[in-house]
Formats: C-alpha cells, structure tokens, sequence
C-alpha cells in the first residue's frame, strides 16, 4: 500500500471526525476482529491498541491516530474489501501496523491484558 495513502487514512482529522470515527470503531470492532482473526498475525496488538484508543489517559494524538487506523481496519468496503479471502485485510494490514508502530509507546500493559481476555473470550 502507497505510503502516502496510509499518511491519509491515519490524518486525525475535526473533532467531529474523530467521533464519528470513534463511534464506527465503538460498534464494530469486535465483529470485525471475529472476521479477521485467521487473517491478521498481530491480533494481539490490533486488540491492545483499541484499548488504548478508547484509554482516556492515552495522549489525544495516539487516541487519534488509532482510532483512524481501527476506523479503516472496520469499514466494510476499503481499498481491498475485506471479503476477498486471503488478501482482503492485507491493507488493513499495512494501515494498522504503522498506526501500530507511531504510537507503540502509549500501549500500556494493561492494554495487552486486556486484549488477551478479549481474544480468549472470541
């Protein structure tokens, strides 16, 4: 996926994107992770970084920049819809990992405790 591309999707955008992006994540995260378990390797991470995202001691720009990866990650319909089995999540992929890897810093242990339980759970 194009570098540039990715810089757009993770753009935080107005306050008022950031709660509609927020609200997107906030509905349908987990049915998305249900979808993307077998097909994403860092689920672990995916999981910890929404906890941290939804974290209100998480700095405002990490919360940001999580939220515009996790809101790509759950829309149905992306640059390579999700339902083209094998290749469908591989931009979600790219978009997550370098949200994933600006803001690693600000995922707390807690939020991988967290996100163990929840993938235990599913």
């Amino acid at each position: 996926m194009d570098e540039r591309k990715i810089e757009d999707i993770l753009r935080i955008g107005s306050s008022e994107d950031q709660t509609r992006r927020e609200k997107r994540v906030r509905s349908s995260f987990f049915d998305t992770v249900r979808r993307a378990l077998r097909h994403v390797p860092f689920m672990e991470d995916v999981v910890a970084s929404y906890y941290c995202a939804i974290d209100p001691d998480t700095p405002s720009a990490t919360r940001g920049v999580l939220i515009a990866a996790l809101a790509y990650f759950v829309l149905p319909v992306d640059l390579v819809p999700d339902m083209l089995l094998g290749i469908g999540f591989t931009d979600d992929i790219a978009v997550l990992l370098t949200a994933f890897n600006a803001v690693r810093g600000n995922i707390r242990p807690e939020h991988y405790q967290r996100a163990r339980a929840t993938l235990d759970e599913l």
